[in-house]
Order: C-alpha cells, then structure tokens, then sequence
C-alpha cells in the first residue's frame, strides 16, 4: 500500500519537521526510514477487524503549539483535570507541540529528567537513541513506521539508580483546532532499583472532521524497578486512536498498566509487556466503554521470557447502542521461562441488543513447568441482581447504573491519583448516559 493513500506527508516534509527541530542526524534518518518502511509495510493485522476500511489518512500537519501559563488559558474539557493550578510535575501537549513542562523541585534535586521529547533528543540525544522504537520496533508495521516519521512533542522521563519518585509524574496531550497533527511518544527509563508514576490524559477538544492521533509509549524498567503507568483516553467523535504501549522488564522489575479506554471514535488499543528478566512481574487492568457505532480492537499481551516471571490482565468492558469491540487477551510463555505464572481475565458487559463485544483469551505455551489460566465472560446485566437491588427499595435505573459501576471497579480503583480516579468514573458515567 503507498503511503499517499495513508499519509498526506512527504520525504521533504519530514526533513523540514526535523530541521525544525534541530534534531541531530541519526534522528533525521529514522524518520526518513520510518517514511520509506510505511510505504512497503501492510496495516497491522488484526482479528475481525478490517483497518483497511478506517479513515486512516487524516494526520493533519505539524502546527506549533503557544506555551501555556495558567489553567485558565485551557479549554474546559482540560482544566477539570488540574482545578486551580497545575501539579508539580506535568507536561502539556496541544497538537503538535508541548506548551508546558515542569518538574518539581524535590525530583529534579534526585537527578529525574522530565520534559518534551524534542528537547531531550536534542539535550540528551545517546540516552534518547539508546531507547527510542526500540520496544516497538520501527518495522513492526505501517502504522508504527509512520509514527516514527511524524511524532512530534511527547515526553522523555528517565529515572536514575535507587531513585524513588514520590508524586506522580502527569502529562496531558490535547487534540484540537483544525489540521493539526497529534502524535506524541512517550518514553519511560527507570533505571535499576528505581520507581515511578506516570499519568496520561488524551482528550480532544473543538475538533470538526475526522483525524488520526497516532501515539506510542515505551517503557523500560532496569532489574528491581517499578514502573506503574496510567493512560486514559477521552478523545471526540470523529478522532481515530491508535495507541501503541510497550514495556520491557528486566530481573526482579515490574511495570503496572492502569488503562482507561472512553474515547467515541474508532480505537486500537495495544498494550504489550516483554517480562525479559528472572523475577520480572507485570500487571494489567484495562476498562472500556463503548457507544454509538464505535469499533474496537484491545488487545492486551505478556511474554514470559525470565524464569519464576509473572503476569495478571484484566479487561472489563461495557458496550452499548451498536458499539462492537474485539477483545484479546494473549499470554506467551516462552521456552525456558520456566516457573513463570500467567493470568488473564476478559469480560464484556452488553446493555443493548445491538452491541457486541468478543472475548478472546489466548495461551501460547513454549514450556512445561508453568502455571496459566484464563477467564472470559460476555453477557448481559444480570436480571436477578436487578431485582434484589429493586426489592430493597433501588429504582431500576440506579440498580442497574450500580452494578454497571461495581462491574468496572477492580480497575477504576487501581487508579495512582484520587483526582483522576474521580475523573475515570465522571467520564464512565457521562459515556453511558449519553
């Protein structure tokens, strides 16, 4: 497939993106393969969905983003996040370009790094080529080497040894206005013995037509670090996600996912952990709620490479009106992982006839001595617990709202930040009672 049908973008528009940026050689020519890769690669396969048929052409161009001083300059759907002021470390991306970055006092003194990915490939360009696509690799498929060419803004965090980063990190990346690009990528490194919290919002606002939000996050976790990472989603109708998160975890290191799927368009979800260590521990909990006409495709993996290795997915997704969504969960275990554990659970709520949701847990095992197991469950509210609810006095409605939110509470719970726990279950309400 030729990149035209994909990508309003050239040879000459990435080389100016570039020069813009000031980016040093070796980033110039990744993004020149990356462009010359998506022009030969295929549309990333995926079950029962048809990418081929998605409006995937409509990235915009890079526009520059105003710096941001105060919450006041937000749009609405942004400044509920932050109340009064901004938190003490945070990044803000609008578009194409990031607006604001600070990091606190406390971190910076330990040595943390955090700001824009285009200032870090510039100020610290051998640790940013060290780690960049190199969890999803550039040639993985279409959409990745196209990511490669065109991101832009994103954020760069990078942890030092035996460093233990109290507050959350946050960062907030904003689609709106008209043509502008939005493809962020993030990158994590927690070195040995470290640990860290990441939390993301992307939202949208003020966005007319259709567009792509192309973006990546990679994380690295050095032996005995901890990684835990939050990402909601909440772009518009209208707005294609692609979402492409990767993690590498070595001896005695783990990551968390904590994912929030609630955007109203189109989405591809792909968290994926490669547990390369002995030891080396991951935890995945994804919530989704789809609406309208929606189509979606999250797939949640682990691969046991390192001996006594363990993973838990769990996926709750509720889906209504005509949304469908296509549910993976896939634990790999590879040869000589062994004493890993492997758990994965998928379940999907429909609230109308219309709705679909398909549950497909997968276990690939390449070794004896292991444990793995999984669960998957599609159904419909259950009219008992209905009743029982109505019989002691709960109209129909609240019964049925409770047990929607008492389905979604095992990973809503696991949010790191109150106030964004607060935020998930404000936009989980607002979805179904559209």
């Amino acid at each position: 497939m030729s990149i035209q049908t994909v990508l309003p973008i050239d040879s000459g528009a990435v080389q100016a993106l570039s020069e813009r940026n000031r980016e040093p050689q070796w980033m110039k020519e990744l993004r020149l393969k990356g462009l010359e890769l998506a022009e030969t690669l295929e549309l990333p396969f995926l079950e029962k969905t048809r990418l081929d048929r998605w409006n995937l052409g409509a990235y915009g161009s890079y526009q520059p983003a105003a710096p941001v001083q105060s919450v006041s300059e937000l749009p609405e759907e942004a400044k509920s996040l932050f109340g009064e002021s901004f938190s003490n470390s945070l990044l803000i991306q609008r578009n194409s370009g990031v607006a604001y970055c600070h990091l606190s006092e406390a971190a910076s003194a330990q040595g943390v790094l955090f700001t824009d990915l285009e200032t870090a490939v510039r100020e610290h360009g051998d640790l940013v080529q060290q780690y960049f696509m190199k969890a999803v690799a550039q040639d993985e498929h279409q959409l990745a080497a196209l990511h490669s060419a065109i991101w832009s803004g994103g954020a760069f965090l990078y942890v030092p040894k035996n460093v233990q980063v109290e507050l959350p990190v946050q960062a907030l990346f904003l689609a709106e206005g008209a043509d502008a690009a939005c493809a962020p990528h993030v990158l994590i490194v927690a070195e040995e013995n470290s640990s860290v919290t990441y939390v993301e919002n992307v939202i949208s606002a003020g966005v007319t037509g259709e567009r792509v939000v192309n973006g990546v996050v990679e994380v690295f976790a050095k032996a005995g670090a901890k990684v835990r990472a939050a990402s909601i989603h909440n772009l518009g109708h209208g707005l294609t996600d692609l979402s492409y998160r990767r993690a590498i975890v070595e001896k005695d290191a783990a990551v968390e996912w904590v994912i929030g799927e609630l955007s109203s368009g189109n989405a591809v979800s792909d968290t994926t952990t490669l547990l390369k260590g002995d030891g080396s521990v991951s935890d995945t909990k994804v919530i989704c709620v789809g609406t309208g006409e929606q189509r979606l495709s999250l797939t949640t993996r682990a691969v046991h490479f390192g001996k006594m290795s363990e993973s838990d997915m769990i996926t709750r997704a509720v889906m209504r009106d005509g949304a469908t969504a296509i549910i993976n969960g896939i634990t790999k275990i590879e040869k000589g992982a062994t004493g890993a554990n492997g758990q994965q659970t998928e379940k999907v709520l429909m609230l109308s006839p219309n709705a679909r949701g398909d549950a497909n847990p997968i276990l690939l095992i390449d070794e004896d001595d292991v444990k793995a197991g999984h669960a998957a469950s599609v159904g419909q509210v259950n009219p008992e617990q209905i009743y029982y609810l109505m019989s002691r006095g709960i109209p129909k409605e609240i019964a049925q709202r409770l047990i929607i939110y008492g389905f979604l509470a095992p990973v809503v719970s696991e949010i790191p930040i109150a106030k964004i726990e607060d935020q998930l279950q404000r936009l989980v309400e607002r979805k179904l009672e559209q």
